[in-house]
């Protein structure tokens, strides 16, 4: 079949290009960046779409020309004013929903959300919902595919739940007590796969793990799996995690906001039965999700999320704090008789001093910044190996003091490399 899939150089839409490729079907992936998909499936022939603006039918018909089925990957978890949940999840996708009528397309699968359904309250349920109730009036074979919590190493929901698992002591929203049901992305997208392949798809498929458990269990199995042992919990009061979801939302890239917050609160469950029948298998369990030869991997990927930003900030401080302390807070008559111990000539002490105060300053705060970050590095770098080259041949002794102030220049150096290397805000 030839398979139009809307929202392809998403981590689902992806995986289900790559999964038809593999059965032997041609994918025809309808993206935003059209060349982005070009490099990644060259083979293949995307199409431009963009669904905060194709919410006319007419945009539609001709890329439908020739297609047999149709798979909705598109979601977002947070709308902006540029990517609406109104256009994204309900009136690009009826547009679409109606055009394969009449383009005589066989299948449509729609990917929803666990909770799009008659107790939704959440405007990114109701929008998925309203989406899942016209393809279902529509005269065409349309199966909606519900799922809860999807792990995917590569998914960003699935990055911050195993950072939260690899962290020496998780704060859970109201201790973790909330209920999900974790299904692996391999079950979903084999769901989606029979949902296009099979004769008599069931029109509704909540895909789902086989078990429906707590986060903090959830979390625990995950840490257990990576070979960390046990997960320690600090509760952290829902009216606190409410507060805070308030300011992460205005944070850009965070996964946390009160809408969010609060579907995890509903909690996100189903029966396994459904999956299980379409599958002709129980889904894979929270335990089986890393396999072992991806284990020591997934950890340190999983430990870095939370390390690099530590060391980041750690390192930051030092060039912050070094600057304010030469700014005045150490006495400056104490930082010029050090300068003049190293040579500095009366006159360009206090240009020394505050100069590199300044610079210091510049890259503490440039390390925090995601555009400067990769410079911030490298500069810290040259300037450290400058300073340290200094005080060798005019204050040799200070490699043996007892405080080991230069000596600590070497992890610190090595840190900064570390962090240019692995931590580039990209």
């Amino acid at each position: 079949m030839r398979i139009l899939v809307t929202g392809a150089t998403g981590f689902i839409g992806g995986a289900v290009v790559d999964a038809l490729r593999a059965r032997g079907h041609v994918p025809v992936p309808a993206v935003r960046d059209v060349d982005a998909a070009k490099r990644r499936w060259p083979m293949l022939q995307p199409v431009a779409v963009d669904f905060a603006h194709d919410t006319d039918a007419q945009a539609w018909r001709p890329r439908l020309a020739a297609i047999d089925a149709v798979v909705n990957a598109v979601g977002i978890l947070r709308e902006t004013d540029a990517q609406p949940f109104a256009a994204l999840h309900d009136a690009t996708p009826r547009a679409l929903f109606e055009v394969c009528v009449d383009a005589g397309v066989r299948r449509v699968v729609q990917v929803s959300a666990l909770g799009a359904d008659e107790d939704a309250t959440s405007p990114y349920h109701l929008s998925k919902r309203a989406a899942d109730r016209h393809l279902h009036a529509l005269p065409l074979q349309g199966v909606v595919v519900q799922p809860s919590v999807v792990f995917a190493p590569q998914g960003a929901s699935a990055g911050m739940f195993l950072m939260l698992a690899t962290l020496p002591i998780a704060l859970l929203p109201g201790g973790g007590v909330q209920r999900v049901a974790p299904v692996h992305l391999d079950d979903l997208i084999d769901t989606i796969i029979h949902a296009l392949e099979d004769a008599d798809p069931p029109r509704l498929v909540e895909a789902v793990g086989p078990a429906c458990m707590t986060l903090r269990a959830y979390l625990d199995t995950l840490r257990r799996s990576l070979g960390l042992g046990g997960l320690r919990v600090l509760p952290v009061p829902m009216p606190l995690v409410r507060l805070s979801a308030s300011v992460l939302q205005h944070v850009p890239g965070s996964l946390v906001e009160p809408e969010t917050i609060a579907m995890l609160a509903r909690g996100n469950c189903a029966a396994p039965d459904g999956i299980a029948r379409l599958l002709g298998r129980s889904p894979r369990a929270a335990g089986d999700f890393v396999p072992p030869p991806l284990r020591a991997m997934t950890r340190r990927d999983a430990q870095l999320r939370w390390a690099l930003p530590l060391l980041r900030i750690s390192v930051a401080l030092v060039f912050v704090v070094t600057a304010l302390l030469s700014f005045g807070l150490y006495p400056l008559d104490g930082s010029r008789a050090l300068l003049a111990s190293a040579g500095v000539p009366g006159a360009a002490v206090d240009i020394a001093l505050f100069g590199s105060a300044a610079i210091d300053l510049l890259l503490g705060v440039g390390m925090l910044l995601p555009r400067t970050r990769t410079v911030a590095y490298l500069a810290s770098i040259a300037l450290i190996v400058a300073y340290t080259a200094i005080i060798s041949l005019a204050m040799p002794a200070y490699w043996l003091h007892p405080f080991g102030p230069v000596l600590k220049n070497l992890p610190i150096l090595a840190s900064l490399v570390l962090l240019h290397a692995l931590d580039r805000g990209d």
